[in-house]
């Protein structure tokens, strides 16, 4: 199902994607000292939409793509205006259903890549049309439902160990 997050832009107040940010950057590694911070609105629309009128939203459902940092329920930013590439992370239509893969064109073959070797690529030929809707530019995560969700499975993994 597709979803627009910020609606019309007629609906969107500033306050509706605006947020609060901390301008410094976070060492993913050591701790470094901290920096001078300054604080200033940080534009959600102006950071993951390059044009609004062809960006869409859409959630991302199953584990095909988590080789691709893409699990089941995230918020993908989808721009239709962008040319496809290959190797880009497309949403397309295959078989009259939405999915998302990455697009793959080299060598003279065209397919649709899963990031999970449990599914199989999806191979076009001559003649099979491959109808790509956008370029997925940006992933948003709900990194507590990931911990959540693993919570839940190592519980699971306790209860049979127990």
């Amino acid at each position: 199902m597709l979803h627009n997050l910020l609606g019309p832009p007629e609906q969107a107040t500033p306050e509706a994607v605006r947020a609060l940010f901390v301008d410094g950057k976070v060492p993913a590694g050591f701790p470094s000292p901290a920096d001078d911070y300054l604080q200033k609105a940080l534009d959600l629309r102006e950071l993951l939409i390059e044009n609004e009128t062809a960006t869409f939203f859409v959630r991302s459902s199953g584990d095909s793509m988590i080789g691709f940092g893409i699990n089941d329920g995230d918020l993908l930013v989808v721009d239709r205006s962008l040319t496809v590439l290959h190797e880009d992370i497309v949403v397309a239509v295959v078989d009259g259903g939405f999915t998302v893969k990455q697009y793959w064109n080299a060598g003279g073959v065209t397919m649709l890549r899963p990031g999970n070797p449990v599914y199989p690529d999806i191979l076009f030929k001559e003649g099979v049309e491959l109808i790509v809707w956008g370029v997925v530019t940006w992933n948003v995560h709900d990194l507590l439902k990931i911990r959540s969700r693993r919570r839940q499975q190592l519980l699971r993994q306790l209860r049979t160990v127990i």
